[in-house]
């Protein structure tokens, strides 16, 4: 027998799931993050450690000492942490990635409370992206760090202000 529906036959549709989930999916749970901490890599971290300290205020943490430079360092300020790794560190340490580390700049976006501020505190860096303003309200300007790794910075909201 079949069914109909106005007089016209009705179609069955079976409907498969493209993609299949198994019991150990279903019963995952998301991995809890409790920070994410950028490591950008250079060959000497001297630079690195004086613009942080004495234009932006962190403070270091954690040093490692390789023979008379500095292998690894941990800067933080207000809760925030930032490392650095020399190449040579980072090689010594695992060799699957050592190289890795070598091909190119970071890009780090930094939220500040006043870009103005913000500005005075990086005079004299390398500008790459001058002061802006962004369709999101925001704004920007961008300089890299003494190694060449790029730091966009931005107050959200700045341009309603001004």
């Amino acid at each position: 027998m079949r069914l109909q529906v106005l007089g016209l036959p009705l179609l069955t549709i079976v409907l498969v799931p493209v993609f299949a989930t198994s019991t150990l999916e279903k019963n995952m749970k998301p991995a809890e993050v409790k920070k994410i901490t950028p490591i950008l890599f250079a060959e000497e971290l001297e630079p690195c450690i004086k613009f942080w300290t004495e234009r932006i205020g962190f403070q270091k943490t954690v040093e490692v000492p390789e023979g008379n430079k500095i292998a690894f360092v941990i800067l933080e300020k207000n809760g925030l942490e930032l490392m650095y790794q020399s190449f040579a560190s980072a090689e010594k340490d695992n060799a699957a990635t050592g190289a890795a580390v070598r091909k190119g700049p970071s890009f780090l976006y930094i939220e500040v409370a006043d870009i103005d501020a913000a500005m005075t505190a990086v005079k004299g860096a390398e500008i790459v992206m001058p002061m802006r303003t962004t369709f999101y309200h925001a704004r920007e300007f961008g300089i890299k760090d003494p190694v060449g790794h790029f730091l966009i910075f931005a107050q959200q909201a700045a341009a309603a202000e001004k």
